[in-house]
């Protein structure tokens, strides 16, 4: 007898090419609609054929944002997921697989599955991925109908055949969902009372993409690079409805130069890539600082250095974005962890880069941005928009000398004003000077604005109680999620958590959350560059770090583990 009555972990795995995709894009939407909790995370390896994927779905009786270690059931669509997963898969895993494909591999731990038998019946072997869907389907118990009408509202652009093979697929699978079911005596989570109509199902890069459109950018340039690309696809989809120009420049230095360039005119302009793409970047972040100019940099973080894991995950490049660029000059780096952050970091960077005149990082990572998981519609903020553009009048002066070091914005061709900037130290209207009084002077001008900055910055989610607590967990970026549960899951009063969305600058009201307590710092990177950068601003000592740099996101467990280790 098998109960999941909370919680369970399905994973699905298989080469690259198989339709997994499709399997769990059709298992999420139909799941959704039905009123479940789910979450989804996918791993990938960098090839385009073979090899072996897997995506994990979480049905739950709660909203969930991380992924389990743990296994009950695999879906093995080839014979290298379960050497791949085997450290995952536990006494009580049900395996899933065909076993015409496992040969010698096959033992009684396994339920025979007509993946490709029954596509192959229907009329090709392309049906495995719809037969694996229904088999899905029938064992949680969903009603066939949401199934069939979803498979002909999804092909009905192919035609009637293709609907009804589909349909004939689906019924083989589920039907053989129903009896598997029966014979192993499974109970599912029941679908969330409230249902689905209030919330919304979407990865990170979508609600990153809305973040963008809700702040009103309106330019984004970007040189394709996994992460990152996720943003550039899904403003591109979007552009003609909400007026944004796309450029696809011929590199990264070409994009981040025309963002700035954008920027320069009038735009509210991002630019998207990687760590390593990042790197070549870096001259048009110093630039951004000398022209005051605002500009938001979306990093999509990836293992490192070079080329490293394209498709995994990692937070390593936190440092990066705190030290790229020569010279003094201001900046900010968000690092949302959920849905709702996404999409108001994003709206907050754009504010924080037009107001400040900065250059503003927000950094997501692979985990982050291919995540599904729901939103609560009435969790979706706009916030106000606000314009720091003034029309210029006859001797404007772009970088005047104010008190708080913000010169009043002009851009070309609105207002009378000339609008003069250059890269070379320049005074007050942007003319090149080496007067060291001058030089001096506009130095102090660039770093007056970080106090304000500070002042501004968002404070850290506490998360569980920190006036009982005696040792803090702190996590930032895609870890709040993974942080939440464990917590949730020690349920120990002695413990709490902060999740940082904006990691840089702190804000100085953070120091009494940190005093009198065990500072914990997690990240995914081997050092543990958060953990420096709070220690360093605030002068507390971390006594523990939790670092991983494997190319994977931490399991629930394996952070509570960590956790319990610590405090025992």
């Amino acid at each position: 007898m098998h109960h999941y009555l909370h919680d369970i972990s399905m994973v699905f795995a298989g080469e690259a090419g198989q339709g997994l995709q499709t399997v769990t894009e059709t298992l999420l939407r139909i799941l959704h609609k039905s009123g479940y909790c789910v979450f989804s995370c996918t791993e990938y390896m960098s090839r385009i054929r073979g090899g072996c994927n897997t995506t994990e779905i979480r049905i739950t009786d709660k909203k969930r944002g991380a992924y389990l270690e743990r296994i009950d059931m695999l879906f093995a669509l080839s014979p290298l997921a379960v050497e791949h997963l085997k450290s995952r898969i536990r006494s009580g895993t049900l395996l899933f697989a065909e076993k015409t494909q496992f040969a010698e591999r096959w033992d009684e731990h396994y339920i025979d599955t007509p993946f490709r038998k029954f596509a192959v019946e229907t009329g090709s072997p392309v049906y495995s991925n719809t037969v694996a869907a229904g088999i899905v389907s029938g064992i949680i118990g969903l009603p066939i109908e949401r199934f069939t009408d979803y498979l002909g509202e999804q092909f009905a652009a192919k035609g009637e055949d293709t609907v009804s093979k589909n349909r004939i697929a689906a019924k083989l699978g589920y039907d053989f969902g129903r009896r598997t079911a029966a014979d192993k005596a499974i109970l599912l989570p029941s679908p969330a009372a409230s249902g689905s109509s209030g919330r919304l199902l979407m990865d990170g890069n979508t609600a990153l993409g809305i973040g963008a459109i809700a702040s009103g950018c309106n330019f984004i340039s970007s040189y394709p690079m996994s992460p990152g690309t996720g943003l550039l696809t899904f403003l591109a989809a979007k552009s003609k409805t909400f007026g944004i120009v796309v450029d696809q420049a011929e590199d990264e230095i070409a994009a981040i130069n025309a963002g700035i360039g954008a920027s320069y005119g009038g735009a509210r302009a991002v630019v998207s890539t990687s760590g390593g793409g990042f790197d070549l970047m870096q001259e048009g972040v110093s630039l951004a600082g000398m022209l005051e100019t605002p500009i938001v940099i979306h990093i999509g973080q990836r293992p490192g250095p070079a080329t490293g894991l394209p498709t995994r995950t990692e937070q390593g490049d936190l440092n990066l974005a705190l030290h790229a660029g020569h010279g003094d000059f201001a900046r900010a780096i968000l690092a949302p962890g959920t849905l709702e952050e996404l999409i108001e970091s994003m709206q907050h960077a754009f504010r924080l880069a037009n107001r400040f005149q900065i250059p503003v990082f927000v950094l997501t990572d692979q985990f982050l941005l291919d995540a599904i998981t729901t939103i609560e519609r009435k969790y979706i903020k706009r916030l106000p928009f606000e314009s720091s553009i003034i029309k210029t009048k006859a001797g404007y002066q772009r970088f005047a000398f104010t008190d708080d070091g913000l010169s009043p914005r002009g851009v070309p061709g609105y207002g009378d004003g000339l609008v003069r900037v250059d890269s070379d130290e320049h005074d007050e209207s942007g003319l090149i000077t080496e007067s060291f009084e001058m030089r001096q002077s506009m130095v102090e001008k660039r770093l007056k604005r970080k106090k304000a900055l500070s002042d501004a910055a968002l404070m850290p989610t506490i998360i569980g109680s920190l006036s009982e607590a005696s040792t803090v967990v702190i996590a930032w970026g895609s870890n709040r999620g993974v942080l939440e549960e464990a917590l949730a899951l020690i349920g120990n009063k002695k413990l709490a958590g902060l999740h940082f969305a904006q990691p840089y600058p702190l804000n100085p009201e953070i120091k009494p959350l940190l005093e009198k307590r065990k500072l914990v710092v997690m990240e995914n990177n081997a050092t543990g560059q958060f953990a420096d950068l709070l220690s360093l601003h605030t002068g507390r000592t971390i006594s523990h770090r939790i670092v991983k740099a494997t190319g994977q996101p931490f399991s629930v467990e394996e952070v509570a583990e960590a956790i319990k280790a610590l405090i025992e």
